[in-house]
């Protein structure tokens, strides 16, 4: 009889999680109060997510606006620190993300590691350009006349990002990271059918010395969500790395109505080495002409 009862005492419940948005610094539940399953590979119930309103999307333009002074005024070194310190977060967190992406993905264990090891990886690599970007495609240009022509680069602004629909960890670090080291704040659709590592890593986000607004993580329906914020006149540009043909088409047609930059959808290895395209895609060039003064044999003068 003691026997059974000392079981009965040690079966517990589980504590499920309850997944949230990530809006300014802040985890708020959605603004509609709606949620929607998200179900793994094999269509098992893992968790409810928020599902997003225009409300919220329009909560996550003000904030990205308001971050984004202080984080592109930030050194691009102290960058370089706040997204290695993420990185480090990440690794610390690894086993909770190897379970989520497994589930969400439909890999084995030994593969979401693999995955999930790749977007830490990925993630110190954009934190080492963070100080770099600026002398690879900046510099002196050579002119005629007694002048200094100086070009840099400048982040382009609030930057929405749709995440791949597929990849929803590796590919999502993969887009977010190389427009947050470059100075933009950012505004991230999570995968649709996969959210759970996107809400996860807005809590690591939140630890990881990264200010409130510059990075907010919505969660519901892509094609819901998205129209708004393309034609929002306060985001600068917008990735549509997770948009379907259709989608993307919609969005394009929104995003000109305030001449946004644009990166279309293009089949990308998420796996491979990144070059530097995502990292100058959100970025502009500011040229700056000043006089030399009068260089001659006898003296200078300036």
């Amino acid at each position: 009889m003691s026997d059974k009862s000392d079981k009965s005492e040690q079966q517990r419940l589980s504590v499920f999680k309850t997944y949230k948005l990530y809006v300014g610094g802040k985890f708020p539940r959605s603004e509609s109060g709606r949620v929607y399953e998200v179900t793994d590979s094999k269509g098992r119930w893992l968790a409810n997510a928020p599902q997003s309103s225009r409300k919220d999307a329009r909560d996550a333009v003000v904030a990205a606006r308001k971050a984004f002074g202080g984080w592109s005024g930030a050194t691009a070194y102290n960058r370089g620190q706040v997204l290695y310190r993420v990185a480090e977060m990440l690794e610390g967190r690894r086993d909770q993300f190897v379970r989520e992406v497994a589930d969400a993905e439909g890999l084995s264990k030994s593969k979401a590691a693999a995955v999930v090891d790749a977007a830490v990886d990925r993630w110190v690599w954009y934190a080492g350009w963070t100080d770099k970007i600026a002398q690879v495609v900046g510099g002196g240009n050579p002119v005629a006349g007694p002048y200094f022509n100086l070009s840099s680069p400048e982040p382009t602004g609030v930057v929405v990002v749709v995440a791949p629909q597929d990849s929803s960890f590796l590919g999502l670090v993969s887009v977010l990271a190389p427009v947050i080291a470059t100075g933009n704040t950012a505004i991230v659709i999570a995968s649709e059918k996969s959210p759970l590592p996107a809400l996860s890593l807005a809590e690591v986000l939140a630890t990881s010395d990264v200010p409130g607004g510059v990075v907010n993580v919505l969660s519901g329906r892509t094609a819901e969500i998205a129209p708004p914020l393309a034609a929002h006149q306060d985001v600068n540009a917008i990735d549509l790395a997770g948009a379907d043909e259709s989608l993307a088409k919609e969005l394009e047609i929104a995003a000109a109505d305030n001449l946004k930059r644009v990166l279309r959808p293009q089949p990308v290895d998420y796996t491979a080495t990144p070059g530097t395209d995502r990292l100058t895609a959100f970025l502009e060039t500011k040229t700056v002409w000043h006089p030399t003064g009068a260089l001659g044999a006898s003296a200078s003068s300036y």
